[in-house]
């Protein structure tokens, strides 16, 4: 059967294929699907007969290569292997990945929790611990097949995607491109600051949503963007607004480092990643954006009134690249 066309990548994904699919593994499902809160892949509840449902997840065709996932899925098995409670891929007949149609997609267990509690100070230790635990694991290999976060692919490079689509009303394009230039310019100079960081394997998206909290227990799922990079980008997005950020940093840290040591000079890095965040999300929404499912979910994107709050938070975050980092002491 022909695939969907790469513009409407999910165009023939429906419950019937995706029923199929889950079936072609020798499952037998009861009909039951519903879709989950997903834009990048598309993820839905499947009721199995006789047992407890599972998720399936159709990984977005053309974004990642077999070998990234399987790097995915190796690291997500490891840290399971370690005892640390992630949402990890369940295999059938010794694969992780399986191919239906066009489509490639992976089962995983059905985990139930609510986003943590991050101003209880318990919460933050606990979720260092296991954030210590896991970058412990993740420094035992290296990526080859995936990215790694830095100012070129989640600056410079989002910014041009959007300058060159002409996404932006056209009398913000000058205002938008010259803070740009000098983020960039920021960004630079407290990465030199930081100096020579030490980089690993790291989950790469850790927010809250990606946190399910349940019976005093944090479980981590959605190992989609893990990247190489410095230990504090699976820490600062966990510690708030910056003016509020330094206490929960300290609380954070006291759990990460009876596990794992943490450099102080990556503290120097925070505001570079907000930045990068805030570049690399909007370029991300716009890449998308023949997708359906995006318009539907960010109908404000295309709105002059969210470009002009954008420029706002580029011209805090400028201010803030040029101030001292957190102090977590």
């Amino acid at each position: 059967m022909t695939a969907a066309p790469p513009d409407t990548p999910y165009a023939d994904l429906g419950p019937d294929r995706i029923l199929d699919a889950v079936e072609s593994l020798g499952l037998a499902s009861d009909g039951r699907v519903l879709s989950l809160n997903s834009y990048e892949n598309r993820v839905y509840r499947i009721g199995i007969e006789g047992g407890a449902p599972l998720v399936a997840k159709f990984y977005r065709p053309g974004r990642w290569s077999d070998d990234a996932i399987g790097e995915e899925h190796t690291f997500s098995a490891e840290l399971l292997a370690a005892d640390l409670s992630v949402v990890a891929p369940i295999a059938h007949q010794g694969r992780t990945l399986h191919p239906f149609e066009g489509h490639r997609f992976a089962l995983f267990p059905l985990r139930g929790g609510h986003a943590p509690e991050l101003g209880d100070r318990a919460v933050l230790t606990h979720l260092g611990r296991v954030l210590g635990r896991l970058h412990a694991v993740g420094d035992g290999a290296r990526f080859v097949h995936r990215g790694r976060i830095g100012i070129e692919s989640h600056g410079e490079a989002p910014v041009d995607f959007l300058l060159e689509g002409g996404w932006l009303p056209p009398e913000l394009e000058d205002n938008f491109a010259t803070l740009a230039d000098a983020l960039v310019d920021a960004m630079d100079a407290a990465w030199a600051r930081a100096g020579d960081v030490h980089e690993l394997r790291l989950h790469g998206d850790c927010h809250p949503g990606n946190i399910l909290w349940r019976e005093g227990q944090a479980h981590f799922v959605d190992l989609d963007d893990c990247l190489t990079g410095p230990a504090v980008q699976d820490l600062w997005m966990l510690a708030g607004r910056r003016e509020d950020s330094a206490t929960p940093l300290r609380w954070l840290l006291e759990g990460y480092e009876q596990f794992r040591r943490f450099d102080r000079r990556e503290l120097h890095l925070v505001e570079v990643l907000r930045t990068l965040r805030l570049l690399h999300y909007n370029a991300w929404i716009a890449r998308r954006w023949h997708d359906p499912a995006f318009p539907a979910a960010f109908p404000w994107f295309e709105a002059p009134r969210h470009w002009e709050s954008v420029i706002t938070q580029m011209q805090e975050q400028l201010a803030a690249l040029h101030e001292p980092p957190p102090d977590p002491t």
